[in-house]
């Protein structure tokens, strides 16, 4: 099935599941912040990002494969995904899950704009189009001021804009790195940055049941980069970025089932936009390349 997909159409699909898999280690991360601090979760849970990795690099049979061609490029993309994860954490200390990732995803939107000046990517305006549909599903979703204090919708926005400069990032070491490579540095970083905050914040020894939410969260995010590195890599960023909104989606799901958060009319009715443009992104992906076709 996959093996007739165009790289536009495979990256979006790498997409899709990297969204799944990262927004329920969202959710797992929300519920640890009650109980520690941004840099104690990338410290602890970053050690079981190496799991998959180790298996991967076991897979390929050569430790070869980490070796980096571009290492300052990667280490710059490394930064910068540390970064945001960090104000991901920060983001869901006083936000609801869906609230803060609704803000986040204003980091493909930005994408999308940086695309062209700084990647030098066409972005046909069917795509423009959808891209500003999914914007206003996000607007009707947050509906600003609506709820909350101000001064915490600063820490989704520093990292919707973190996302868009980490997936620039990763779009200029197309062609020279893989996937895996650029996941552990990325990972290698966050857990070097995670472990120096701890002489500094403090740090406790998580108990069993914590145990085993870092755990699985560390071996989901360290999948999800992947996924989401590999789309990046097949893919232009106004192609796949858009469907990084669909963890809007999953995010409600996961509210609802932990916490009980409700949707109200609103944030379906944005929710149904946001999936829309995604969905038509996509169909445009499917649709075998003509010369006079808009991409």
């Amino acid at each position: 099935m996959f093996k007739n997909l165009s790289d536009g159409a495979k990256g979006a699909w790498c997409m899709i599941a990297g969204t799944l898999l990262l927004t329920t280690q969202d959710g797992i991360t929300k519920w640890l912040t009650a109980d520690y601090h941004a840099g104690e979760i990338l410290f602890y849970r970053g050690i079981f990002t190496f799991v998959p990795i180790a298996l991967l690099v076991a897979r390929a049979g050569r430790w070869r494969v980490l070796a980096s061609r571009n290492l300052k490029g990667t280490l710059l993309r490394a930064g910068l995904g540390t970064a945001t994860s960090i104000f991901v954490v920060l983001s869901f200390l006083d936000l609801p899950l869906a609230t803060a990732l609704a803000i986040i995803f204003l980091g493909p939107v930005m994408l999308t704009a940086l695309s062209l000046p700084l990647l030098d990517e066409r972005v046909g305006w069917r795509r423009w189009a959808a891209v500003i549909v999914g914007f206003a599903g996000v607007l009707i979703i947050v509906r600003p001021g609506a709820e909350g204090v101000p001064f915490f919708y600063i820490f989704p926005l520093i990292t919707a804009l973190l996302s868009a400069l980490r997936d620039v990032a990763t779009r200029h070491l197309r062609g020279t790195e893989n996937s895996l490579s650029i996941l552990f540095y990325s990972m290698l970083v966050a857990i070097v940055a995670g472990g120096a905050s701890l002489p500094l914040l403090g740090g406790h020894w998580p108990g069993l049941l914590d145990w085993s939410l870092l755990a699985t969260a560390g071996i989901l995010v360290a999948v999800s980069h992947l996924l989401t590195i590999q789309a990046l890599l097949l893919a232009p960023g106004g192609t796949v970025a858009p469907f990084k909104y669909l963890s809007l989606v999953w995010a409600g799901v996961i509210g609802y089932g932990v916490w009980g958060d409700v949707p109200d009319q609103w944030k379906l009715a944005g929710a149904a936009l946001v999936v829309g443009a995604g969905l038509f992104i996509l169909h445009r992906e499917l649709i075998p390349p003509r010369v006079d076709r808009d991409p």
